[in-house]
């Protein structure tokens, strides 16, 4: 039942075992002076045992035996000289009784001149301490009362002073409140100031407290430093000196990893965007720089396969994030024909749309995602504000696929473009095309997800060890063993989906959508756009629009329903052909100007009308002769006369009297060429009322 070594509560005393005979059991108490082993009845023990008052208790002294000096310290001379000297005593257990132990210490002390109550404090330290030869260790780490705070009281503590002058000031609760203001408000802050800045504004806080203090009396940098390290935890600085989104992103410990939160592929996707670091030049014409493209890539979380990516010169935003996600859901193959690919579906399988989508709180943080939610159940999620690390996958994507062609790509963003010291603008090596990058970031992706081998993926515990770790292979293990959550989908439907949406007032003129007009064969039928107080529609529409082309967008004409129409612009919206609904913005912008504009000009024109007006309508009441003399009778009598008389004289003012000339003989008129083409002005009756 009992064992040796084992340490045992008697009445409040604890005692280790140190051998155990057939019914009796030497033991001794750890924590006195002056004790020596004792022999006591097992059945005494175990009757103690049944009563409850003999337990067995934890060894104070097991971390003893994880000790481990180094050789040639003070520790481990002093171990291996104390045990040394009580080895001839311990080597026969007998030594446990008192006969057999003074004459084994008389002998170690004529043999090596030790003195026996060094031998008996040896002894007890080894016999209640574990019995082991590290049980003969110093105590050093009770020395100096390490983590206790001292107390002064008349007298500076620590070493006096050599070459300063001065004695030093005596640091008690006043200083050190000082001391704590100072650290507080100049050290552990977001500022990264020093030690040394803090502990110069600590000196002038205590020149207002004790002013004319001489300088080697004021309390010097060590004090600062020694009440710095002693009162402040390493993780309260690290905390304080980070803002809140620093520490959050970069500086606390990490406890889990992204894939932890994942079944398999097609689980989440992530998403994020970045301007390259290079400057591209026109496919149309190579001389003009259109600066720096943008990126987009998806990633499946499970098996860091790229899904989808964007490359283009379009800003970061819901537009150009619609393309990647448009790109994850579709066949890669024709893809990469367009760009000199040949691949099989087997090379990039990824193809449908995953349970969820990670993405900032920009470009998918709205109602115009919303629809991708509804209709095909996408879990939309956002990350907290300034947490990229949040969606650290995607994030490390960017360099690892900007590494590959910075070494050697012309129009790399290095330094400052400002010219120094004979620099040259590297804006104006640009040589690569828009269309020839997206090939190197395409042959990028298919390396990444055919053969980048990944040394710190996660593992699981059920995936063997000689799966590559490639995006491939994993992506092509997960579907076979892990539940697999991309769903296929229609392209258009997804598409449509995803595009931005708006509310669309109908009219008599068609379909109005940032006061451009629209109009299908289905509103026609429907009668929408007929102009009879009978014609009943709609107020307005959900409306789906593609920011690249103002050419088209897409009605639905039931709520919570994917029917849609195709509608298409009118004749009296012709000037946004071909544009995008950007041109549009733009140009509808600048016509707003320009009415203003124009407004202001109308309204000082029509003042001078009025003025005008107001003036002609005064002189011509100055000139109204006195018409007392007549009646209105007579007035009115002589109106038709007078109309007549009026009539006579503006047909003799405004008839056309040509001049004459006179000439002896016309010249002949002689054509230069036969007029075959009729250049008269076109006849579109036809088309104004043709009904189709």
């Amino acid at each position: 039942m009992f064992r040796i070594n084992e340490v045992l509560a008697f009445n409040e005393t604890l005692y280790r075992i140190l051998i155990i005979f057939p019914e009796e059991i030497v033991w001794i108490p750890l924590y006195d002076d002056r004790a020596f082993p004792s022999i006591v009845s097992q059945k005494e023990l175990m009757d103690a045992v049944d009563e409850g008052v003999l337990t067995r208790e934890s060894d104070p002294f097991e971390f003893l035996t994880l000790e481990n000096p180094d050789e040639e310290s003070i520790a481990w001379g002093k171990r291996e000289k104390n045990f040394a000297l009580i080895q001839p005593i311990i080597i026969d257990h007998q030594a446990v009784f008192p006969n057999v132990r003074a004459a084994r210490v008389k002998e170690v002390i004529e043999e090596k001149g030790s003195t026996k109550p060094t031998l008996y404090n040896l002894l007890r330290r080894y016999w209640q301490r574990g019995q082991n030869e590290n049980a003969m260790l110093p105590d050093y780490k009770k020395s100096g009362a390490k983590g206790k705070k001292r107390q002064a009281t008349d007298k500076k503590l620590g070493r006096p002073r050599i070459y300063t002058a001065g004695i030093g000031a005596i640091i008690n609760e006043d200083i050190e409140r000082l001391f704590r203001r100072a650290i507080e408000k100049y050290l552990l802050t977001e500022k990264k100031n020093t030690l040394s800045f803090s502990h110069r504004r600590f000196q002038d806080i205590y020149d207002m407290y004790y002013p004319n203090t001489p300088a080697e009396e004021i309390p010097t940098f060590w004090q600062m430093q020694h009440f710095y390290q002693r009162e402040y935890k390493q993780v309260e600085i690290i905390q304080k000196r980070a803002s809140s989104i620093a520490f959050a992103k970069d500086i606390r410990p990490l406890s889990s990893t992204a894939n932890t939160d994942v079944l398999g592929p097609g689980s989440r996707f992530e998403i994020d965007a970045t301007i390259a670091d290079i400057y591209v030049v026109s496919n149309s014409e190579r001389r003009n720089i259109i600066g720096r493209p943008v990126i987009y890539m998806v990633i499946d979380v499970f098996s860091r396969m790229v899904a989808g990516f964007y490359v283009g010169v379009e800003s970061p935003s819901y537009a150009s994030a619609m393309q990647a996600l448009t790109h994850a859901l579709t066949d890669k193959v024709d893809y990469c024909k367009k760009f000199g690919f040949d691949i099989e579906y087997e090379d990039w399988p990824v193809i449908g749309l995953p349970d969820a989508i990670l993405a900032d709180r920009g470009e998918l943080l709205g109602h115009q995602i919303e629809s991708l939610e509804r209709s095909f159940s996408v879990r939309i999620e956002n990350t907290p504000p300034y947490r990229g690390d949040a969606k650290g996958i995607v994030e490390r994507s960017f360099k690892t696929h900007q590494a590959i062609f910075k070494p050697y790509a012309p129009g790399i963003v290095t330094g400052t473009k400002i010219k120094k010291q004979g620099d040259k603008d590297y804006r104006l090596d640009a040589t690569l095309t828009i269309n020839e990058f997206t090939e190197i970031i395409l042959a990028s992706v298919l390396y990444h997800n055919r053969f980048h081998t990944m040394k710190k993926y996660d593992r699981d515990i059920d995936m063997p060890t000689d799966l590559l770790m490639t995006p491939l292979s994993l992506w092509n293990w997960g579907l076979q063993n892990r539940t697999g959550k991309l769903r296929a989908v229609s392209e258009d439907a997804a598409t449509i989906a995803l595009l931005p949406r708006k509310k669309a007032t109908i009219s008599e003129l068609g379909i109005c959508l940032f006061g451009v007009y629209y109009t299908c064969s289905e509103i026609v039928l429907q009668g929408w756009m007929h102009r009879s107080k009978e014609a009943k529609h709609p107020k307005s529409l959900d409306a789906a629009y593609d920011p690249r082309t103002a050419n088209h967008i897409y009605l639905f004409p039931e709520k919570n329903s994917s029917e849609y129409w195709v509608c298409d612009l009118t004749q009296r919206c012709r000037e946004f052909d071909t544009c995008s609904f950007w041109d549009v913005w733009q140009t509808q912008n600048e016509q707003k100007k320009s009415v203003a504009a124009s407004k202001l000009v109308s309204k000082t024109k029509e003042r001078e009308l009025e003025r005008l007006i107001e003036e002609k309508i005064k002189q011509a009441k100055k000139e109204m002769p006195n018409t007392d003399d007549q009646s209105n009778v007579q007035r009115t009598k002589g109106i038709i006369k007078h109309r007549a008389e009026a009539k006579r004289e503006e047909r003799q003012q405004t008839a056309f009297y040509p001049e004459k000339i006179k000439q002896d003989k016309l010249a002949d008129v002689i054509p230069l060429a036969v007029q075959e083409d009729d250049y008269s002005f076109p006849d579109h009756i036809d088309e104004l009322f043709d009904e189709d």
